[in-house]
Order: C-alpha cells, then sequence, then structure tokens
C-alpha cells in the first residue's frame, strides 16, 4: 500500500499482481457542492451496474443551495453500494472514501458513515494552500482522521489534472471517477460511453478532456495506489435486461407506462426532477407537463384534467402535500380520479428539505377537513415506484378517488438496476368514452354494497352535471339534509372496504412466528430484512412483515402478530423513546405506522424510529433488535 504521505510512492508491482476478489463494497464520494461529486458517483453506480454489479446510492445533499465552501455543513455527494447480489439499501460503514477537502469529512464521521480503516483518499492541494488557517485546518484535521483510525491517503488531485485542464475544479471529478475505476476493474470504454452521453451535447472537445481525465484517473491509480478489487456480477436467476435510473425517473417511466397524459407540478425538493425527467422525454408519447404558479394551482389544474375524462397526476413533497389538503378533499367530495406523488422528505415546515424521512403517513390519510378517505400506497423500491404508479391510475379510475403514493427522498435520489419492464397493453387507460351517457342513471349512482359507481364523462351525450364540493345527493344537488350527507359518506368509505376485500395478508420474511416482528413501510426494505438475515443467522427467532397498503390496510395483521411475543414498527419518522424523561404509557408519542397499527388492530404494537435524515442502516437496526430481545429476557 502507500505511504501514508503527501505523495503517494509509486507502486512498480501493481500491473503484475492480480485484484482482490470481494463480494461488496461501500464507496464515497464527498465534497463542497458543485464539484460533480454526484455525477461521478452516479456514473461510476451506472458503469458497475452494467458490468453486472447489484447496486444501490444514496445522494448526500446539503440543505442549503449555496452552503459555505470546505465546511462540514456544505457536505455534497455520494454513496455507492456496489456487490456481487441484489443492493436494497445503503448498508452501514463505507470502505473507501474520495474526498476533496478535509472538513466535508467531518459531517459524514458525525453521522457514524465510517468505521476503523475505512480508507480516506484524500485531496493534498490544502496542505500548501497560501492562506496559514486553511494549512493548520488540513494538518489538524488529517492527523484526528488517523487518531480515530481512518487510513488516510494524500493524493495530489489537483496537480494532476492540471496536466490536462486549466479548470480542475470542473474536472477533478472525472479523476476520481477513473481511480475508482482502476481500483474497482471497471470497464474504462464503458466510463467513456457515459462521458459521451453526459458531455456529447457540449462538444467533442469537452467530451475528450473528460475522457483524458478518466484516463489519467485510472493510470494514477494503477501507478500509485495499490487498492485493487474484483467484484464478480451478480448472479441472476433471469438473464432478462436491466434498466438503471432513479426513484423519480422511475415514477415519470411508470407516468407515461400508465397512459396518464398530464403531470401537474410545482417544483419541490426532493420531487423535481420528477418532472425535470418528464419535461424531457413526455412529449414523444403525447404527454404534457404543466410547471403551475404554486402547489394549489397544481392540483386544482390536475383535478380539472382529471375531471375532463383523462386522469391525471400531480407530483409533490410535504410543504406541498400540506397546500393541496383543500383541493384534495375536493377530489374526494367529488369522486374525481386523481394521483398525487409524494416524495417525502424531513419535516416539519421547511425541515431537512434535501434529507429522507417518513413523516407524511398520516397526513396524507387525516390531512383533509371531514371525512375523506382516499386510497395511500406506499413504494418499498425503485422498481416499485414504477409499477406504483401504473396501479394508481387503475385504482383512481376504478374507485373514482384519490390515490396518493408515497415514496421518499432514498428513493427518489437512489439509483438501482431492476429488469426492464416489458410494456403491456392493460397498463394504459382506456379511451374516453364518448358514447350516449344511460338516461336517468345519476352522476353517482353508488352501489349500495360497494360504494361503486360508473363516471360520467364531460363531452358525452346526456352524461351533464353540475359539480359540487358541497354535501350532495346522488344526483349531485346540494342536500344538507342529515341523511344525504351521512349516505355519501358511507358510499365514499364502502370503497376502501371493497377495495380491502381484494387484498391478500403481507408476507412474512423469516420465520411465521417467533420473539420479535418488524413492521416497516416505503424505503426502509431493504435494511430492515437485511437485518432480519443477520439476526436470524446468529439464531434469533426475528422477521418481518413490509406494508405497501396503508389505506386500507392489508388484511390478516391481528392473526399475523398474535404468532410474536413483541410487534414492533421501523420507521424515519419521530416517535418518543419509552425511556425518555417524563414520558410513561399515557404521553408517549408513537410513530406514525405503530399509531396506525394500534389503532386498527388493538394490539400493543411498539415502536423505533429516527429522524437523522439518514436512510435506515442495517447495523443500527441490528443494534436496536438486540435492546428489545434483551429487555424480554429481562422480562421473562
Amino acid at each position: 500500500m502507500t505511504k501514508e504521505t503527501s505523495q503517494p510512492v509509486k507502486n512498480n508491482d501493481a500491473t503484475s499482481k492480480t485484484p482482490k476478489r470481494i463480494d461488496e463494497h461501500i464507496v464515497e464520494i464527498v465534497s463542497d457542492s458543485g464539484e460533480g461529486a454526484q455525477k461521478a458517483g452516479q456514473t461510476f453506480g451506472t458503469i458497475s451496474a452494467k458490468m453486472g454489479n447489484g447496486v444501490w446510492t444514496v445522494e448526500i445533499i446539503p440543505a442549503e443551495i449555496q452552503p459555505p465552501t470546505r465546511s462540514p455543513a456544505g457536505a455534497s455527494g455520494i454513496r455507492v453500494r456496489l456487490g456481487s447480489h441484489y443492493m436494497t439499501n445503503m448498508g452501514d460503514a463505507a470502505d473507501i472514501v474520495v474526498a476533496l477537502n478535509e472538513q466535508v469529512l467531518y459531517s459524514r464521521i458525525a453521522t457514524h458513515a465510517y468505521k476503523p480503516g475505512t480508507v480516506i483518499l484524500l485531496e493534498n492541494k490544502w496542505e500548501t494552500d497560501p492562506n496559514p488557517e486553511i494549512r493548520e485546518q488540513y494538518k489538524t484535521a488529517v492527523a484526528e482522521f488517523r487518531e480515530n483510525g481512518l487510513v488516510v491517503h494524500e493524493v495530489p488531485m489537483e496537480e494532476e489534472c492540471l496536466k490536462h485542464t486549466p479548470k480542475p475544479r470542473l474536472g477533478k471529478n472525472m479523476f476520481v471517477l477513473g481511480m475508482l475505476c482502476h481500483i474497482y476493474s471497471r470497464d474504462l470504454e464503458k466510463g467513456n460511453n457515459e462521458i459521451e452521453a453526459t458531455f456529447g451535447r457540449k462538444g467533442k472537445k469537452v467530451v475528450e478532456i473528460n475522457q483524458n481525465l478518466l484516463q489519467a484517473g485510472y493510470d494514477f491509480a494503477q501507478g500509485n495506489l495499490d487498492y485493487w478489487y474484483e467484484i464478480p456480477p451478480w448472479k441472476r436467476d433471469s438473464t432478462d435486461p436491466l434498466i438503471v435510473n432513479n426513484g423519480n425517473q422511475a415514477v415519470g417511466l411508470g407516468v407515461m407506462a400508465s397512459g396518464m397524459d398530464l403531470v401537474s407540478m410545482y417544483p419541490i425538493t426532493p420531487a423535481t426532477s420528477a418532472s425535470h425527467y418528464l419535461a424531457e422525454v413526455y412529449d414523444k408519447v403525447g404527454g404534457f407537463v404543466h410547471q403551475a404558479e404554486d402547489e394549489i394551482a397544481a392540483v386544482g389544474f390536475a383535478i380539472g384534467s382529471s375531471y375532463a375524462g383523462k386522469t391525471a397526476c400531480t407530483i409533490t413533497s410535504g410543504p406541498g402535500l400540506a397546500l393541496k389538503t383543500e383541493f384534495l378533499a375536493l377530489a374526494v367530495m367529488t369522486e374525481i380520479p386523481l394521483v398525487v406523488v409524494v416524495v417525502q422528505r424531513g419535516g416539519p415546515s421547511t425541515g431537512l428539505p434535501t434529507k429522507v424521512e417518513q413523516g407524511d403517513l398520516l397526513a396524507s390519510l387525516y390531512g383533509e377537513p371531514g371525512d375523506t378517505p382516499k386510497i395511500v400506497i406506499a413504494a418499498a423500491t425503485i422498481e416499485e415506484c414504477f409499477h406504483f404508479v401504473i396501479m394508481a391510475r387503475k385504482l383512481a379510475e376504478t374507485f373514482r378517488t384519490t390515490v396518493i403514493l408515497l415514496t421518499d427522498a432514498n428513493l427518489a435520489t437512489g439509483v438501482q438496476p431492476y429488469p426492464r419492464p416489458k410494456a403491456k397493453a392493460e397498463w394504459m387507460a382506456a379511451p374516453i368514452d364518448q358514447s350516449d351517457w344511460k338516461k336517468g342513471v345519476p352522476p353517482f349512482d353508488w352501489d349500495e354494497e360497494t360504494g361503486l359507481s360508473p363516471r360520467p364523462i364531460v363531452g358525452q351525450a346526456g352524461g351533464q352535471y353540475v359539480l359540487t364540493g358541497l354535501a350532495h345527493t346522488n344526483n349531485s344537488k346540494v342536500a344538507y339534509d342529515r341523511e344525504s350527507n351521512q349516505r355519501g359518506c358511507n358510499m365514499r368509505s364502502r370503497k376502501l372496504a371493497t377495495l380491502y376485500s381484494t387484498l391478500k395478508p403481507p408476507k412474512i420474511h423469516g420465520d411465521q412466528e417467533g420473539d420479535l416482528l418488524m413492521v416497516g413501510w416505503g424505503s426502509t426494505l431493504g435494511a430492515i430484512e437485511e437485518a432480519v438475515d443477520k439476526m436470524r443467522a446468529e439464531g434469533h427467532k426475528v422477521s418481518s412483515l413490509h406494508l405497501r397498503f396503508l389505506s386500507p390496510l392489508e388484511p390478516g395483521l391481528k392473526e399475523i402478530f398474535s404468532r410474536f411475543k413483541k410487534v414492533l414498527t421501523v420507521e424515519i419518522n419521530y416517535s418518543d423513546e419509552a425511556d425518555a424523561p417524563l414520558i410513561e404509557s399515557g404521553n408517549r408519542r408513537y410513530s406514525q405506522l405503530a399509531v396506525l397499527l394500534r389503532t386498527q388492530t388493538l394490539v400493543d404494537v411498539d415502536c423505533w424510529g429516527n429522524v437523522y435524515g439518514q436512510p435506515m442502516q442495517p447495523g443500527l437496526i441490528c443494534e436496536e433488535l438486540f435492546r428489545h430481545l434483551n429487555a424480554m429476557k429481562g422480562e421473562n
């Protein structure tokens, strides 16, 4: 290995060795905002996926748009977990980190992202910076990192990049990509192809400079770094081709595959990139992206489109959901089909706009005035972000209601390969019915058992009716009498009972009975199941189940819960710790899924969650499981 000095020692034997075969690794690239760390990591992840590895990426995004440089608060970058198996989460501590300055590492250390032995490839330009304060900061940080067990190698990245470009800050990320391509035995030609795809519009010269930097980084690592690994491809059961994208892109693909022709939204982090993606490609399938003047106008526009006959979609995040509440209540009352995608982020208020949280479940269920039953589903994987949009459109039209699809920042920005969807005719919305409306059939011809009714479409002869958000009869006539209002509420609620009757109980990951059952939802799936597998390998009687339908809940939960000594939800939202000061059973605030499960099943469901702004990690979950299992032993 190189000496831990400012100048790596040339390893003349590197080319004669063979790479070390490993099953997986976790890599991070961290820098100041605007230095291209995320682009380098995304490209590295894409190359790895195309070489057959399982991949999961997590973007590291500062809360401020223009954070101060060389500061922990300004850390920007990406984590890439790659391996010889299917990846479902970001894992625990990183193995190798490339850092473009030492200060950004402090924020990552504070989140326990590294471990003793984590290798840091650190830009060394700050060692000779003209500012003595920066030189001292650099020297102090390097000493602290080493004292805490990090393996720091100081790398002359800027010096090497200056050989190829007078603006190294704009190209250093490709040099970093080149180093990682050698370290992990990546196909350099695939790297060149990705650069061509990324920078091709900027001209041949820009492509050439970036490809030269890629090669320079590769050559530097080959000649100076003794870290060289081979990660065999993931042995899949199927030979079907894969697609590589993030959750927001998957949502966009799902919108197109579902046959919806309109997405109306207002830009909001972390949902905005879905509209960026759709704006680039939607017109090719006849779709239209409407950027409204605000969140209220966005949902109003979508409802108007749906009223005209073609179900529309609006995409937002937590604060946008709050602004849409009155219009969502209108959609429920008028029974106009609507698809709402909520990409959750940290709250409350502006909160942590670039960080992950699962804080919008109860808001989705109960955020509107009055009784507003609606379907709420949650995607657990990037692949489900695609398929659940298609399902949401079908449910919205079948049940004449609003369907809220919950994703989050972890899914939105994470990149993962999954089987390339094969388009099916049944995914697409049927043509708008323009046949004559049957005479005498009211616009809300509710079936007394199911609450369902056919929907008149604007333009159908004889199907015209006055739409109202007021309490109304089945003829859409304003009515304030008690029977009409009660019946309307009954019919709208009965639709959820009808959907519930078609659902199957969730599958249990692990044994069908045991000591502890974890229940999760959304993007925590991979971390929870990896933790369960680790615990089961050590002989613990731990299982899990993951919910996709949250309104209505999936059936059979009470019976499943009865087969375990303890039931525990694991969520990325706030809950009081049971042993916190002043907390007792009468005043403890439970996490959001726990509240729902306790209400619906009358089972004493416990909970554990956090609001660190980080995706769930298997190691943290294991620590919590040990704590609960030990407490259960003490009780016995």
